[in-house]
């Protein structure tokens, strides 16, 4: 059995440190030793995955795609937190707009966010797609303010509004987490509404490769799952990393959605 894991994750925030640092101590008195690694942006983290630099990644779920697509296949989900087996995008616009589905979008302008974010670019383009609507149908006004980090800071998904809020939009496709933060810390009460909610799907989750062995993977994902809500210095490093209970088995199916996403619009495996 390896004596220790590297795992790899992407500096999106100052905290990433501090919920490392957690994490690595809590493995300290676990079966496998971990320790962590931080990479500026996910196209990197997949390379390092992938050429054997690490031996697990925390990958969102376009780096998942990407590693799938890169591996053919031969690579393994090993957990995800329970927030990302219950993801959403939603469209918001401003109050009074008279929007009530996703066909009221057509010849009005929508505010995306960077192209790599799974819930404010990609995602909502295929929405729109199901929901009928023709590429051109609707102007996107992307904001390309996070590259690198799919998404994950919220940045570009808060230029987005500022488009909305400027006038320079109708609408913005944001995640929900974004949604319920604006809601949550009372931003700009009254001025936004919600009009499409889409289905749930999966977000993050560790990534490794099929070559870690199952001796090391199932004691290493056992102890995970362990960690306890209840148990203050467990839950501080939790709250950090946005869990809202648990630790969870990932959701596959949840990927589907992202994947068909993906290859219906041509985006390349690699960016």
């Amino acid at each position: 059995m390896a004596e220790s894991l590297l795992v790899g994750a992407v500096a999106y925030t100052p905290n990433i440190v501090l919920i490392w640092e957690g994490l690595r101590d809590y493995f300290a008195d676990g079966p496998i030793e971990t320790d962590f690694v931080l990479f500026s942006n996910y196209g990197r983290q997949v390379d390092a995955l992938l050429d054997g630099t690490i031996d697990v990644a925390w990958n969102t779920n376009v780096a998942w795609a990407r590693t799938v697509f890169q591996t053919d296949g031969r690579c393994q989900a090993l957990a995800m937190r329970d927030v990302d087996a219950a993801f959403q995008t939603v469209f918001v616009t401003r109050a009074g707009n008279e929007f009530d589905e996703l066909a009221d979008l057509r010849g009005r302008r929508l505010a995306l966010g960077s192209r790599d974010s799974a819930q404010a670019a990609i995602l909502p383009v295929q929405y729109l797609r199901d929901a009928g609507l023709a590429d051109g149908e609707v102007e996107f006004v992307r904001q390309e303010s996070d590259i690198g980090k799919h998404g994950d800071t919220g940045r570009s998904e808060l230029d987005a509004i500022r488009l909305l809020m400027d006038d320079e939009a109708d609408a913005a496709a944001i995640g929900i987490n974004t949604w319920e933060a604006i809601g949550r810390e009372e931003l700009m009460p009254g001025a936004l509404a919600e009009f499409w909610r889409s289905p749930r799907y999966s977000h993050c989750n560790f990534t490794a490769l099929d070559t870690l062995p199952e001796d090391v993977r199932r004691p290493w994902v056992e102890h995970l799952l362990a960690m306890s809500w209840d148990e203050p210095e467990h839950r501080r490093i939790m709250e950090l990393e946005g869990l809202r209970r648990r630790w969870v088995l990932p959701d596959m199916e949840g990927y589907a959605s992202l994947f068909e996403a993906i290859e219906n619009q041509g985006i390349s495996p690699r960016w």
